[in-house]
This record gives C-alpha cells, structure tokens and sequence, in this order.
C-alpha cells in the first residue's frame, strides 16, 4: 500500500472514529507524527504495516505477547475454543483452570474474579475496597494511572497530599473528590496522607512499579511502608500489576518485592494477548463480591472462552522458570546496549529509555525529561524499522522472540541516533 493509500486509510478513519484511533496513544502526536501506523499482521517479534514496511516491535501490544505476535500455540488454543463457541454467558471449566492458575501464581490471590479490561478489574477493586471497609475515599499516586474510571481519573493539586481535582472534562468534581493524590516513591507524603485522611481511607492503589510514567522501579522500604500504613489505618492495600503481573516475575512485582498487597489487579498477559482481565485478593474480601456477597459486579463476556483459552496456553508456560531467565538476560543486554542515550530504568523485562541525566523517582521527574528528543530518537529508529513506545512516558515490553540478533539491530539502530 503506498504512503498516499495509506493517508487515505487514515483520512478514511478520521470520518468514522474519533482521532482516527481507539486509543489516543496510537495516535502518536506526542512523537511528532501527523498519522498512525496501521498494521496488517504480526510475527514473533515483527509487524507489518499497511503500508509495506517490516518493522521490528518492542511496543508488542503494550505488554501482553509475552511469546510474541502470532505465537502458535496461543494461536492454535484459540482457535480451538473458537469451534466450540465464541461466546456462552455461562460457567466453564477454562475460567476455573484460568482462575486456578491465577491463584498459584500470584502470591496474596486466594479467590479471584475475572473481567473483559484492566479499567473494569481496577474500578471493580476498588468498589469492592470501600463495600469491605465501608470507607470512600482511595489514595493513588500522580502519574499512575489505573483506567479511565471517573475516580481514578484525577490530577494532584499542590502539597505533599491533596484532593484529587477531575484530570479529564466528562468527570464530575464528586467523582474525584474522594480521591487522594501524592508523589510515587514519597513516604513522607503517604504518610501524611494517611494521618489526614486514614479514618475515611477504603484503599491505596499503586502501581508496585510504576510503568505509566516510564519504568520507575520502586525506592527500597517504598511498597513496605504503604502495607504498613494501611495495616495502621485498616485501609487495603490494592496493587495494579495489570503491566508488571506475570512479566517481572511469574508471581509479578509482589513476588520480586515480597510485598503482600491485599487485592490485586491483573490484566495483558493474563489474557495472552485477548480481552481479559482480573481481580484478587485475600478470600476473606474476594467473598463480598455477588452473589456470595453484597458488592455488585458482573460482565456479559467475562471469563470468554477465546480469552480463557488464550491466557491459559501463556500462563500453563510460565511455570518454566527458565522463561524468565531468558527474558532477564535478554532485556539486560538490551538496557546496557541503550545506556548511552539517557537513563535507562528495568525492572526484569520492562524498561524506559528516559531523556534524562539523572534518576526518575516519580512523576515530576518524568516530565523533566526531553520529551522533543525522545519523539526525536522515536522518528529515527522508525525510520530503521524500529518500533519504539511512541511516548516517554511508556515502556519497552521485551518477549521471547527478542533474541541476540534483534538486540543487536536496535542497539545498532540507537548508536546512530544524532551521528
């Protein structure tokens, strides 16, 4: 398809989608382009485009083709539901399997409930958060973000820790009002949040790393203390591992940190690749859902059985250890390899390439950054057939058919950036 086509494609969608896209990212204004890739298939660690190019994705879906595009296993498990049904609206025996794999997995997950996005699992937890605690009001972190739910979407004021103010029109002030936000990686605000408003306080969500700022791992006593400070205030304390949940770890962030959260949110690869998400926790709260218990929740197509089936032939793979082995090695060499670009943060197979000479602690250090060079870089390796996150403020999601010979060309790619 030649560039014109392909502008008529995006013209094409600018009449009938808002943006021309689904998701505002895909745009990628913020890297200086005028229109979207559209792709047409993907293979292992490769895509291709409308328009005839082959380029080499490190985006991979944003996160969940942990075996890359295609992969035949997943493929070939799909297709299989798919003769059986697409769709029931009714119990079976993939989403026990699925949820049974989920709990041993995940180590603070006794019970736990499955959903069609991460948007729906977080603002499920959180609803399910305040009907246990009977309290109202969440404490999140500026820069995280947990979906588009009106309470989530909220913006910090000034001060160590402040009432959320609505971050998007459409949201109304009261949605946000009960909505608590501070720095990531600041005790002392936390802390200070808590002592202000820990007798109303049902949750605190965060991101155990941070991966919506760019990859910001958190600071040494960081996730200890926010346990400690919800054990204090009989707040609960809910982890979004939707991005880090069986990448940084096959037991996610809480695994590596050995930090207990109290519900945890899942999503991207817990689908392998297909809509689905989930939500879990501690037996004692999980039972509070419908219809065992009073906070109401449901899904016409949670627990799909193309998605089930997807998520299981990923997660009945991960118990192999020596897949993340692969992946650790791997995205090692590559976080050396770009080093000389910026400050590359990692945390097992998930990294930011930040423009910036120094460490980035938390959201405001990430808006520091260059974000005209990173779009810059972004234009460059593109141009290489590359494909990076179109936005600093994303991570580069590594699988398992990134090998040696990827690395190298990407590595290669970067060396030549401002030459």
């Amino acid at each position: 398809m030649a560039l014109t086509q392909r502008s008529a494609l995006y013209r094409r969608a600018l009449e009938l989608i808002p943006g021309g896209v689904d998701s505002p990212v895909r745009a990628m204004r913020a890297v200086g382009l005028d229109e979207p890739l559209f792709v047409r298939n993907g293979e292992g660690a490769y895509v291709d485009t409308e328009d005839g190019r082959r380029l080499l994705d490190w985006v991979m879906s944003w996160g969940p083709l942990l075996f890359g595009h295609a992969d035949r296993e997943t493929v070939e498990a799909v297709r299989e539901a798919a003769l059986c049904g697409t769709s029931f609206g009714a119990a079976t025996e993939a989403e026990v399997e699925l949820a049974a794999e989920i709990v041993d997995a995940v180590p603070s997950v006794e019970k736990v409930r499955l959903v069609s996005s991460g948007t729906e699992a977080a603002m499920s937890a959180l609803r399910l958060a305040r009907g246990f605690t009977n309290r109202d009001r969440i404490l999140k972190t500026a820069g995280g973000y947990h979906g588009h739910a009106d309470a989530l979407l909220a913006s910090a004021g000034s001060g160590l820790a402040t009432l959320g103010i609505p971050a998007s029109p459409g949201v109304p002030t009261g949605a946000a009002a009960d909505t608590i936000v501070v720095p990531y990686n600041d005790l002392d605000a936390a802390a200070d949040a808590v002592m202000r408003y820990g007798e109303g306080l049902a949750a605190i969500i965060v991101e155990p790393v941070a991966a919506n700022m760019g990859v910001v791992p958190p600071e040494p006593g960081y996730l200890e203390t926010l346990r400690r400070l919800c054990d204090v205030s009989g707040a609960l304390l809910v982890f979004d591992e939707v991005i880090t949940g069986f990448r940084v770890s096959r037991g996610g962030a809480q695994e590596r940190y050995g930090v207990l959260p109290d519900l945890t949110v899942l999503g991207k690869i817990v689908g392998g690749g297909l809509p689905l998400a989930a939500f879990g926790g501690r037996a004692e709260v999980m039972d509070l859902l419908a219809p065992s218990g009073p906070v109401y929740q449901a899904g016409t197509l949670a627990g799909n059985p193309l998605a089930t089936a997807a998520g299981l032939s990923v997660l009945r793979r991960l118990r192999d250890p020596a897949v993340y082995d692969e992946l650790e090695q791997n995205a090692a060499l590559l976080a050396d390899g770009l080093g000389p670009l910026g400050r590359v943060q990692r945390v097992g197979a998930l990294l930011t390439v930040f423009m910036a000479d120094r460490p980035v602690r938390n959201f405001d250090d990430a808006q520091q950054c260059d974000t005209e060079r990173y779009a810059a870089l972004f234009r460059h390796l593109l141009e290489q057939g590359v494909y990076f996150p179109p936005s600093q403020f994303e991570g580069l999601f590594p699988s398992t058919l990134h090998g040696e010979a990827e690395i190298e060309r990407t590595v290669a790619a970067a060396e030549a950036f401002g030459h």
